[in-house]
């Protein structure tokens, strides 16, 4: 086992969950973060866990801070693509300009393996029924060209004695200790509870769907599987392929079964020009690793309906915490 886990940007959505998780299954887990959304939500009264507040632009204090560690997991981005309404040289100098030096002092660090989450983004629009790995990448944002262009930089660098692989996950949705709600699963469920109405821009545009325990899931499994199976190669990872409109019909099934006083949610259609679209073909990962994920959008619906019976999720329109331009847009990141 890959005991000591580096992870940039874990004090995110994805991160909140995949922290306790490794920390509960026997790995020392360094946190590298910027801390923009806080760290309350960690486990930080765990003995295995340390969180550092840093910048991945920082090199110097990022290979010090990664001494030592057998694994690096790279979560951290300015992510989402209307992240660059803030600044496109924040978001430039984040996403692009640090990757191959922070790649390059993971190295001489000595860590054993580097994951990158990428994302399936990458692929822009695409009329094709199976986008699969070797698909062109035609990035409609700065955002997926970027995620795009950090993924041949990182195999620049595979060797021997430090495995590479990188991650296209589909759209991340369900509950985690700092939920996002800026992401479309998620957004049509805040509005499905607390407005009593979907709205949907468009609605036929396809979009892949991952619950986030199966992300954590996966993370999980890069650290346990052999070199050999991962070295140099590039996994999509996603549940299914939905039509915005179907998510919508998913989200309102599930809405009025966990709250049945709001019923009859009301679907409201008006016209999109977000034209993202592409149906994501994850058989690779299935036939070379065996992972499949277990979980549905209905489960993360589901668990989002739970956290807000819970009172987990106040405030959930205004709060800019659940939403990473907002949230970025009052700390003036820069």
């Amino acid at each position: 086992m890959l005991k000591n886990v580096f992870i940039t940007g874990a004090a995110g959505y994805v991160g909140n969950l995949l922290v306790p998780t490794l920390l509960d299954n026997g790995h020392t887990v360094t946190v590298y973060d910027t801390l923009y959304f806080g760290k309350e939500t960690l486990p930080l009264d765990h003995p295995e866990l340390t969180v550092i507040e840093g910048d991945i632009r920082d090199t110097a204090k990022l290979a010090q801070a990664c001494e030592g560690a057998d694994a690096f997991i790279h979560l951290a981005c300015i992510s989402n693509d209307p992240s660059f309404e803030l600044d496109d040289g924040l978001s430039t100098s984040i996403n692009f300009d640090c990757f191959e030096p922070m790649v390059v002092a993971a190295k001489e660090a000595g860590v054993k393996r580097f994951i990158y989450a990428s994302t399936s983004s990458v692929y822009g629009v695409s009329d094709a029924p199976d986008v699969r790995e070797d698909h062109p990448l035609v990035p409609l944002t700065h955002y997926n060209k970027f995620k795009g262009m950090c993924e041949p930089l990182l195999f620049k660098h595979q060797s021997p004695d430090f495995t590479c692989v990188t991650i296209r996950p589909s759209t991340v949705c369900g509950y985690s200790p700092r939920t996002r709600l800026d992401l479309t699963v998620n957004i049509l469920t805040n509005h499905a509870v607390n407005k009593g109405k979907i709205m949907v821009f468009g609605g036929d545009q396809y979009r892949p769907n991952l619950h986030i325990k199966d992300m954590v899931r996966l993370y999980e499994l890069m650290l346990d599987l052999p070199a050999e199976k991962i070295a140099g190669e590039t996994f999509n990872v996603g549940f299914r392929n939905l039509k915005v409109m179907e998510i919508a019909e998913q989200v309102k099934k599930v809405v009025e079964e966990e709250f049945p006083d709001l019923a009859p949610i009301e679907i409201d259609r008006t016209p999109s020009d977000d034209n993202r679209s592409y149906r994501v073909n994850s058989d690779k990962i299935k036939d070379m690793l065996g992972f499949e994920p277990k979980f549905t959008v209905e489960d993360a619906v589901r668990d989002l309906c739970k956290a807000f019976r819970d009172g987990k999720l106040l405030d959930s329109f205004d709060n800019p915490w659940y939403f990473n331009v907002r949230q970025m847009q009052e700390l003036n990141a820069a």
